[in-house]
């Protein structure tokens, strides 16, 4: 990958990378019987909705999936996360998942994983055995808790070859995806975006909650951010991002973390308000497309960049809210993490 360039060219993109052989084990698969899905974490409410939506056979979309078995951690030192690990355990043997006691006996029952985890920090570490047994492979949000260690799984990705997609079920808001594919307001001119702003101190602090609301404002405006700044009020956060063709596009996170998700697209031919936020059916639909065809449907450099616009969210504020490079910063990240 040509570090130097990583918004403008498209060298990791993932829907260029060829996985021949993938998807040809993926035909036979889907062929002879149902795919059996692995979970890693059991950590997240995420674990138990998913697993509804592809366990309920009256589900037309996920005909051929079966969640099958899970490793439950999952955070151990995040208390938010692990201590709701029992009864999601419970939870999901009641749905019909064996519950193993390794990462590894997961992987050897199941032809796709989803790496769902709550807590980023682990993320690298339980995807590379994944990675190594060739599995494609869904990663919940956040991809890592910091930005060289989002960039270091992308570079195993491509290593190894391997299918790998991740998303918020934020970006699936069905009028976000009208504004990015169905021309809904036209060209796109500006957009705004909001969430819950929960942060977490082991994480870049809007990799932890705020990711959804910048989901949707990636979905809405596309890549090409050059530059944000951030700004810290009472009761919001605001970040400030400015593309490369002079578009705005903002970001704003609610401190006090009402459940409020949506935002708004601005272009040349009106506008249109997006959300509230309807579930998870929209993203699991995707999910298990993506497993049927092995092809990410979010270019693997747009979510590198917004997990970079976040990272330099985190370093306008230590700068007092003046403008940062999102180049530079992740530059700077792939210049100290080979120190």
């Amino acid at each position: 990958m040509n570090r130097r360039k990583f918004i403008r060219n498209a060298t990791l993109s993932s829907a260029a990378i060829p996985f021949i052989n993938n998807v040809a084990q993926g035909k036979v698969i889907s062929a002879v019987k149902d795919i059996n899905i692995g979970l890693i974490g059991l950590d997240t409410s995420h674990a138990i909705a998913f697993t509804k939506i592809i366990n309920d056979k009256a589900n037309p979309l996920a005909q051929g999936f079966k969640v099958a078995n899970a490793y439950p951690y999952g955070s151990r030192t995040i208390e938010s996360s692990s201590s709701r690990i029992p009864q999601y355990i419970t939870e999901v043997k009641a749905l019909g998942v064996e519950v193993v006691d390794s990462i590894e006996k997961v992987i050897g029952a199941s032809d796709v994983i989803m790496l769902l985890t709550n807590d980023g920090k682990l993320h690298l570490e339980q995807i590379l055995p994944v990675l190594k047994a060739k599995k494609p492979v869904f990663v919940d949000k956040p991809v890592a808790a910091h930005l060289d260690e989002v960039i270091k799984i992308y570079d195993a990705v491509k290593q190894y070859n391997v299918p790998m997609f991740s998303s918020s079920p934020l970006r699936y808001l069905e009028g976000a995806q009208r504004v990015r594919y169905k021309d809904a307001v036209g060209k796109v001119i500006g957009a705004e975006a909001y969430s819950p702003q929960k942060t977490e101190q082991s994480h870049t602090d809007l990799y932890w909650y705020g990711i959804h609301g910048v989901e949707i404002l990636y979905t809405m405006m596309g890549p090409g951010c050059e530059s944000v700044r951030r700004i810290i009020g009472t009761d919001q956060d605001v970040v400030v991002g400015k593309w490369k063709d002079g578009r705005i596009g903002t970001y704003k996170g609610d401190v006090q973390t009402r459940q409020y998700y949506g935002g708004t697209a601005y272009g040349t031919t009106g506008t249109l308000s997006v959300g509230p936020f309807a579930g998870y059916d929209a993203l699991a639909a995707v999910i298990l497309q993506f497993f049927k065809d092995l092809k990410s449907p979010v270019d693997t450099l747009e979510t590198i960049e917004l997990y970079t616009f976040m990272e330099a969210a985190d370093v306008s504020k230590q700068q007092n809210g003046d403008w940062v490079n999102l180049q530079k910063v992740y530059d700077d990240t792939v210049r100290n993490s080979k120190k």
